[in-house]
């Protein structure tokens, strides 16, 4: 389960940034392409921040979109699947960018 490591990730950087602040909610930024799950990316951060300034923290996850510009149209799109065809022809032919993401976004203190 990858999220458990990109929970310890997402712990780190909060960590980093909490300065020893209690964290009630973390909220990140996560591309389509990590393929993480909501509930498990939830799971996952409760286990790894046991112990820490985010125990008990709400965790709430944005997915970032990729984008898809058709090689055969020239259109342009955005996605959530990992399927990536022209949402207008059907091409394959596409170039993918953007989500890899991994970005926390902010956070929100205890008595804050």
């Amino acid at each position: 389960m990858h999220e458990v490591s990109l929970g310890e990730a997402i712990l780190d950087a909060v960590e980093r940034r909490a300065a020893g602040r209690k964290v009630r909610r973390v909220k990140v930024r996560v591309g389509t392409l990590h393929r993480v799950v909501g509930p498990a990316l939830d799971q996952g951060f409760e286990l790894v921040s046991e112990g820490s300034v985010a125990e008990g923290a709400e965790i709430e996850m944005v997915v970032i979109p990729v984008t898809i510009t058709c090689r055969a149209c020239g259109e342009h799109h955005h996605s959530d699947d990992q399927q990536f065809v022209c949402l207008s022809c059907g091409s394959d032919q596409v170039d993918v960018e953007g989500g890899e993401e991994l970005m926390l976004e902010s956070l929100e203190f205890d008595g804050g």
